[in-house]
């Protein structure tokens, strides 16, 4: 087992669009696992090879043009689980599960919910109420649990550029953020806020408008862990240079480093 492991969460707005970004990155920054959401391609189209190339294990759950989850890791990948119980033939690639070197790592596209009121926004605040169900069934809080990726929904005001002008909008909804927090009671925390409790971190910055030139940005990227991965948390790390290199995401990767030393 190693001393000390690096779990990044990035939701690539496409991985074949983003693959030459996804593999710089592999290079710099080594993470042990890095969750993908987005990937927006069906599990036989997603370009193993190059990634494999990389010293990587891949599991993937994808779908045609939209949603889709992967998970890569340098280490054996035990125990894979797609989907949340109760899904139906055709439901969206958005829950990807396993178990990496004793850390229950759950890699999850939370719906966008479109538009406060509508039928979306239903299905996006019960699918975070079968997510919390499916925690309890299947993950103990004694474990190394690890939920992370895109919960496209911004926690608190703090993790927003302008509260106001958001308030009570998609994202930032208080029944929105009342379910996430639900999920959060199975025993998570916000590790990045364990480490930083400071405004103007964002991870995602819409492309229209150059809101990422002025840091116009939410927070709606998170790494969550159970008390035994917080306790073994060193810090997390926003990669926001990310979204000034060339054709990038929308959103950049956010990184847990643990210590089990």
């Amino acid at each position: 087992m190693p001393s000390h492991m690096k779990i990044t969460t990035w939701n690539v707005n496409g991985i074949r669009a983003r693959l030459g970004s996804v593999i710089e990155f592999l290079r710099e920054e080594k993470p042990d696992v890095l969750a993908l959401q987005e990937t927006k391609c069906v599990d036989e189209q997603f370009p193993r090879e190059p990634l494999e190339d990389e010293g990587y294990n891949i599991e993937c759950y994808g779908q045609k043009s939209y949603n889709g989850v992967a998970i890569l890791s340098r280490h054996r990948v035990e125990d894979v689980v797609r989907g949340l119980p109760g899904d139906t033939p055709g439901t969206e690639c958005r829950a990807l599960g396993c178990i990496v070197d004793g850390y229950m790592v759950l890699d999850l596209y939370v719906p966008n919910g479109q538009a406060v009121g509508a039928d979306k926004y239903h299905y996006k605040l019960e699918w975070l109420r079968r997510l919390r169900a499916h925690l309890d069934e299947r993950y103990s809080a004694n474990e190394k649990v690890v939920l992370l990726g895109d919960f496209n929904v911004a926690l608190e005001d703090i993790d927003v550029h302008d509260p106001a002008g958001w308030h009570e909008k998609i994202l930032c909804s208080t029944p929105e953020r009342n379910a996430l927090r639900e999920v959060m009671g199975f025993g998570l925390s916000d590790l990045l806020r364990n480490f930083h409790r400071e405004g103007g971190i964002y991870t995602w910055w819409d492309y229209r408008t150059g809101a990422a030139n002025r840091n116009d940005g939410l927070r709606i990227d998170y790494v969550f862990g159970s008390a035994p991965a917080a306790a073994a948390c060193r810090d997390v790390v926003v990669h926001a240079e990310v979204r000034t290199r060339k054709t990038p995401s929308d959103h950049v990767p956010v990184s847990a480093v643990f210590d089990d030393a």
